[in-house]
């Protein structure tokens, strides 16, 4: 198969099965080289056929909590008070833009996703 642009889902399968086979290439072979190739080609047409949005930035923060085994009063010195934390938690009040500098330094966390809109909850 020439490598080309994928452009349709049978070029995708296509692709996605020469990719499987070379998968074990040697390092440095003309085999490794195609499989590289390969993968560029496969992640250019799933990015733009299969978008994956971002995650919500309380998913996010709630799905690190968990795996990294990090506790609320961990979060504190990102967020605030045990209060503060809890309300972001529980969507009661937004990520500012100081807490998510914090969480990206502190934490290593992406901005682009931590800055994202979300919704609120009503205060109890």
């Amino acid at each position: 198969m020439a490598l080309r642009p994928i452009r349709n889902k049978r070029k995708h399968a296509a692709a996605l099965r020469e990719t499987e086979a070379l998968w074990n290439a040697r390092k440095g072979s003309p085999e490794e080289d195609r499989l590289l190739v390969l993968t560029l080609l496969v992640e250019s047409y799933e990015r733009e056929h299969f978008p994956i949005p971002a995650p919500d930035p309380i998913d996010l923060l709630l799905h690190v909590m968990e795996a990294r085994g990090l506790t609320r009063k961990e979060l504190e010195p990102h967020i605030g008070s045990r209060a503060r934390v809890a309300e972001v938690l529980n969507r009661v009040r937004p990520l500012t833009i100081e807490m998510i500098r914090r969480l990206c330094d502190g934490l290593g966390l992406p901005a682009d996703v931590l800055i994202q809109g979300y919704k609120l909850r009503k205060a109890a």
